[in-house]
C-alpha cells in the first residue's frame, strides 16, 4: 500500500483470530494487478495538476493507433461542446440584462427573445455534439481494447519459455492483462476529463469577461469543492481496500462448504459447522471495519461540506458587495452565479475522473513495459537451416540450470546420441533430469555450456522454428484445449487444412476413435466441464487425444513424457506397440518413461541420475551382471517384483510418532 500522511493514510489492518489461525494473517492477493493497489492515495491535487499532460497524451496515443477517425470526432465535439457552452453562458447573461432592466414585461421579453433564441440553440447544439462524442467514444473504447489486447498477446506468444516460466514476469503479464482494460477505460476518463477542462475553461472565460474580479470568486468557490471531492473519493477508495480482505476471506470459505473436491471431507470431518464459525468471525470483522470508515467518512463529508459552504458564503457576499456599490449589475451577477456553479461542478468531475484516469495508466504503463520486456525476450528470428534430413542429434557435455534456481544443474555433461528412425529411451528417478533434457531437445531451452547438434548444425545457431516443425511432443502435463474433440487433436498441425481422414486416421492411431464415438456430439463435443454442452472425459481418455494430436502433427521426431500414465494395461501395452510401429516406419521417437517394462524394445536406453548420464545400452546390455553401476538393473527388478507381489510395496512397519501425545495446556481445537 501506498505510504501518506494525516488522515488519508489507510487505517491499521484489523485481522480476526480466525484469519491469523487459517491464513496467518490478511489473506492478500500475490499477483501483478493488485500492485498498485494504495496508488490513489499518493496522488494530490498538484500531483494530479502536474500529471494531466502526460495521462491524456498516453490516452490520445492509445486512440490513435487504434482509429484516428474516431479520435478527431470526439476531439471536435468535445471542443465545440465548451464553444458552445461558453456561447451559451454570454447569451445567458443578454437574456438576464433583457429581463432586469425596468419596464413593461413583455417589451423586456420581447428584448430577450434573440438571447434566449441563442440560449436554445446552444443546449441542442451541445446535446448533438454530446451524442457525436457518446458515438464516437463507444467506437474507440473495444477497438482500443482490442488493439492493446493484441499488442501484448502477440508478443507474449513470442517470447522464450524461460520468460513464461518465470514468476516475475507472469505478474508483469498479469497487471498487463488489466492494462488493455483499463486503455478502454481511459478512454472514457480521459473523455470526462477533457470535458470538464473545456467547461471549467468556458465557465473562467465568461467570468473574465463579465468582470476581472470574478476570477478569484471561482477559485474561491472550486478549490473547497475540488478538494472534498479528492477527500470523498479517497476514503471510498480506503473502504473498498479495508473491506476487500475480509470479504475475500470469507468468500474462500463459503466456496470451500460448497467445492466439488472439499465435500467429501466437509461431510465425514464434520466441517461444516468449523468453516461456518470462522465464516461469521471474518464477516463481523469486515462489518465492524466498514462501520468504523463510514463514521470517519462521514465527518470527513461533514467538514468538507462546511468548507464548501464558507466558500460559498464568500463568493456571493462578494457578489453582494459588488451589487451594493453599483459595480456589478444585477445580470452580470446572475450571469456570475450559473458559471462558477458550473465551473465549481465541472472542477469536482475533473478531480474525480483524474484519479481514475490516474490508477488506468498506471496498468497501461505496465503494458507498454510487458510489450518491451517480451520483445527483449522474444525467440530470435531466423537462423541457420536444419539439414533437410537430420541423421542424429547429438547433446555434446551439456550443462543446464533453470533461471532463477539455486539448485544445483539441472543437467551435467550430459552427452546423448538420438539417431533417426530409432527409439531412444529417457529412464530415472524423479528430478533426475529426464523432462528437462527433453525440453532441450524441442529447442525451447539452450545450454548454459556445452551443445545440441542437428547433424552439423548447432540447436543455439538453428532457426528456431525448424525444430519446432519437425517435433510432436506429448507430455503426461499436455494441455486439455477447452475446444472440441475436433478441434482438441487437429491442433497438433494448426497450419494445414482440417480433412476428415486425416482427422479418423490420427484418431484410429491412439484409439481415440472409440472416445469419439462415445461422445454426444462426436468430434464437434466441447471437452470443457461448467460450459453449456461441455463434456467432461477421463484422464485416460485425454492421453489418447493428445497421442492422437501429436500423430496428426506428423512430424519427424516424436517425443512422448510418460504417455500412459492414465491408461490401463491393455491400452498401455498398444501405446507402446504404436510406438514401435513408428520407429519401424522411419519417425524418431524419444520416450520418457518411469515404468521400465516398456523400454524393453528401445534400441538405446539412457538412466540419468543426479542431472548425469550413468549408464546408457540396450536393455540388454543393462540388464547383464557386472555392466556399470547397475542402478537400471535394480530399478527394473524392483519394480518387477511389485507387479508379482504388490504387498512387497507396502512397508513392513509403520513409524509411529505422538502415539501418546495430548493437547498442549491453554491449547484451543480448532
Amino acid at each position: 500500500m501506498g505510504k501518506t500522511k494525516g488522515a488519508d493514510a489507510l487505517a491499521p489492518e484489523e485481522v480476526s483470530e480466525s484469519e491469523r489461525l487459517l491464513f496467518g494473517g490478511p489473506l492478500r492477493y500475490d499477483m501483478g494487478w493488485n500492485k498498485h493497489d494504495g496508488s490513489f492515495l499518493e496522488l494530490g491535487l498538484r500531483a494530479m495538476i502536474r500529471r494531466l499532460p502526460q495521462l491524456v497524451a498516453t490516452s490520445v496515443r492509445l486512440a490513435h493507433r487504434a482509429d484516428p477517425r474516431a479520435l478527431r470526432t470526439v476531439a471536435l465535439a468535445e471542443v465545440g461542446r465548451g464553444v458552445v457552452q461558453a456561447v451559451g453562458l454570454v447569451a445567458v447573461n443578454a437574456v438576464l440584462a433583457r429581463v432586469l432592466v425596468p419596464g413593461e414585461t413583455t417589451e423586456r421579453l420581447t428584448g430577450a427573445a434573440p438571447a434566449l433564441a441563442v440560449v436554445a440553440g446552444a443546449a441542442l447544439v451541445g446535446a448533438l455534439l454530446r451524442s457525436v462524442s457518446t458515438a464516437g467514444t463507444g467506437k474507440l473504447e473495444p477497438t482500443v481494447e482490442r488493439v492493446a489486447t493484441e499488442t501484448y498477446l502477440e508478443r507474449v506468444a513470442r517470447v522464450e519459455l524461460a520468460a513464461v516460466e518465470d514468476e516475475e514476469f507472469h505478474k508483469l503479464l498479469d497487471s498487463a492483462s488489466w492494462g488493455a482494460a483499463s486503455a478502454r477505460r481511459m478512454i472514457m476518463f480521459c473523455s470526462e476529463v477533457v470535458n470538464a477542462l473545456i467547461s471549467l475553461g468556458a465557465a473562467a472565460g465568461v467570468l473574465a469577461v463579465l468582470h476581472p474580479a470574478l476570477l478569484p470568486l471561482l477559485g474561491l468557490m472550486t478549490l473547497p469543492s475540488a478538494w472534498s471531492a479528492l477527500t470523498i473519493a479517497r476514503r471510498r477508495y480506503i473502504s473498498f481496500h479495508n473491506f476487500v480482505q475480509h470479504a475475500r476471506a470469507g468468500q474462500l470459505l463459503g466456496r470451500l462448504l460448497i467445492d466439488r473436491e472439499a465435500a467429501p471431507e466437509v461431510r465425514v470431518h464434520g466441517l461444516g459447522p468449523f468453516l461456518l464459525r470462522h465464516f461469521r468471525a471474518m464477516a463481523e470483522t469486515g462489518e465492524q471495519e466498514q462501520t468504523r470508515l463510514a463514521r470517519l467518512a462521514a465527518r470527513t463529508g461533514l467538514t468538507a461540506a462546511a468548507w464548501t459552504g464558507l466558500a460559498t458564503a464568500a463568493t456571493y457576499g462578494a457578489l453582494g458587495a459588488l451589487l451594493w456599490s453599483g459595480t456589478m449589475a444585477l445580470s452580470v451577477a446572475g450571469t456570475a452565479v450559473i458559471a462558477i456553479r458550473t465551473g465549481s461542478g465541472s472542477l469536482d468531475r475533473l478531480v474525480v475522473q483524474l484519479g481514475y484516469l490516474h490508477e488506468e495508466a498506471l496498468f497501461v504503463a505496465d503494458l507498454d513495459r510487458l510489450c518491451t520486456e517480451a520483445d527483449r525476450l522474444a525467440i530470435p528470428p531466423g537462423g541457420t537451416d536444419l539439414p533437410e534430413r537430420v541423421g542424429a542429434i547429438h547433446f555434446e557435455n551439456v550443462t543446464f540450470s533453470y533461471p532463477g534456481t539455486e539448485k544445483g544443474p539441472a543437467l551435467c555433461d550430459v552427452d546423448v546420441t538420438i539417431p533417426a528412425g530409432k527409439i531412444v529411451a529417457l529412464v530415472g528417478r524423479n528430478g533426475s533430469g529426464k523432462t528437462t533434457l527433453a525440453k532441450l531437445l524441442c529447442g525451447l531451452y539452450a545450454p548454459d555450456t556445452g551443445r545440441v547438434r542437428w547433424d552439423g548444425v548447432d540447436a543455439a545457431e538453428a532457426d528456431r522454428r525448424q525444430i519446432f516443425d519437425r517435433i510432436a511432443l506429448v507430455s503426461q502435463d499436455a494441455c486439455r484445449w477447452p475446444f472440441t474433440a475436433r478441434v482438441n487433436v487437429a491442433i497438433g498441425r494448426p497450419g494445414v487444412p482440417l480433412t476428415g481422414d486425416r482427422l479418423d486416421a490420427a484418431a484410429r492411431y491412439s484409439g481415440a476413435d472409440e472416445v469419439v464415438s462415445a461422445l454426444p456430439h462426436g468430434w464437434d463435443t466441447l471437452l470443457a466441464r461448467g460450459y453449456r454442452g461441455g463434456h467432461e472425459i477421463s484422464g485416460g481418455q485425454w492421453q489418447r487425444l493428445q497421442l492422437s494430436r501429436a500423430q496428426y502433427r506428423d512430424a519427424e521426431i516424436l517425443v512422448v513424457d510418460e504417455p500412459t500414465s492414465a491408461l490401463d494395461a491393455q491400452a498401455e501395452q498398444r501405446v507402446f506397440d504404436l510406438i514401435r510401429e513408428l520407429a519401424a516406419d522411419g519417425q524418431t521417437v524419444v520416450l520418457i518413461t518411469h515404468r521400465l517394462h516398456s523400454v524393453r524394445h528401445a534400441d538405446e536406453i539412457y538412466v540419468l541420475d543426479g542431472g548425469r548420464v550413468i549408464e546408457r545400452g540396450s536393455f540388454e546390455a543393462l540388464m547383464a551382471d557386472g555392466t556399470g553401476p547397475g542402478l537400471f538393473r535394480e530399478m527394473y527388478t524392483l519394480q518387477s517384483r511389485q507387479y508379482e507381489h504388490p504387498e512387497s510395496a507396502v512397508p513392513a512397519q509403520r513409524v509411529q510418532a505422538g502415539a501418546e501425545a495430548g493437547v498442549e495446556p491453554g491449547a484451543e481445537a480448532l
